[in-house]
């Protein structure tokens, strides 16, 4: 797939974070469809409360039987509007589905498809289905995501401030860099990205949407009445269990962690929402650690981003 980009692109880049995808996300992940790689612990600590989850709330069950690569129904995924969308408004825009609508895709996604228990055909074949569904997500939402939202925000919005600031100040090559090992720039000026999708695909200055997360993997959207963006996993993500590692006993178990953390770069507020600490707290240990030169601190627009030095990378 190539997308091909002007000067004009750039300017209507944009970022946006979607509560709902990260609960799908999550519960593809929890159903071992995806490989959970660096949030196995993660897996491991949720694993038992979606088991309970699926007693309680069968549409869950029904929601996971739709999940395929491709052509799953579009009302249960609607854009993201921005980076500070809630989950209950993105909720509320799945609720708005025509059942007419949502039969249709329900239809297109089961198409091939291997066939639903019997329960979840029953909830699938409801006239409530809309509702049922998004009661489904709910529940998820509540015991899954929601406890730890600030922490996985903090990951997503990191990743914006990091990948918006090296487009923006060193172009579309070093801002993709890291995207994804499928996603290139090319010398023709076009995003290429192997994928099954070998079609062209023209910006014309609408630019792209990035959505980083949390447990979603690479997913390109080219649907003609949705913007074009690319979903892909947020840099951070790997610091989520974060504990220190050896370093703890040389420099403190807090310290520690943060400096891991900086490898991607971040703001003192994002730090103190991943791990549950206080503005001060934090800023005194940067404090410390800037003294001693692992970390450095730079000014981007009203955000002072901290990151570590070639001193700090060198003893991480």
């Amino acid at each position: 797939m190539l997308i091909h980009v002007s000067p004009a692109d750039l300017a209507g880049c944009r970022y946006a974070i979607s509560p709902l995808f990260e609960v799908e996300g999550a519960l593809f992940m929890l159903s071992g469809a995806n490989p959970a790689g660096v949030l196995g612990p993660w897996v491991s600590r949720m694993r038992p409360r979606l088991t309970e989850l699926r007693r309680a709330e069968p549409a869950i069950g029904a929601f996971l039987s739709l999940l395929r690569r491709e052509d799953n129904a579009d009302f249960l995924h609607p854009a993201p509007a921005g980076p500070r969308r809630e989950f209950a408004d993105e909720l509320a825009v799945v609720r708005a589905t025509p059942l007419d609508r949502a039969r249709a895709e329900l239809d297109l996604n089961l198409r091939g498809h291997r066939v639903p228990p019997e329960y979840a055909r029953r909830i699938l074949a409801a006239d409530d289905v809309v509702d049922r569904l998004a009661d489904g997500l709910q529940a998820a939402w509540t015991t899954l995501i929601e406890p730890e939202w600030p922490r996985l925000r903090a990951v997503l919005e990191r990743d914006i401030v990091q990948r918006a600031g090296r487009i923006a100040a060193y172009g579309w090559s070093e801002g993709l860099a890291g995207l994804h090992p499928r996603v290139s720039w090319t010398p023709e000026g076009a995003i290429a990205i192997r994928h099954r999708d070998t079609g062209e695909y023209h910006l014309v200055g609408n630019g792209l949407l990035f959505v980083p997360s949390v447990f979603g993997n690479l997913a390109i959207t080219t649907d003609p009445s949705r913007p074009m963006s690319i979903t892909y996993r947020a840099r951070g993500v790997a610091d989520m269990p974060a504990d220190g590692g050896d370093l703890a006993p040389l420099i403190g178990a807090k310290r520690a962690t943060i400096l891991r953390m900086l490898t991607v770069p971040a703001t003192t507020s994002h730090l103190a929402a991943q791990l549950g600490m206080s503005l001060g707290g934090i800023s005194g240990h940067l404090s410390v650690l800037r003294q001693a030169g692992l970390i450095s601190r730079t000014r981007t627009g009203r955000a002072v981003l901290y990151a570590t030095t070639p001193r700090g990378d060198a003893l991480l």
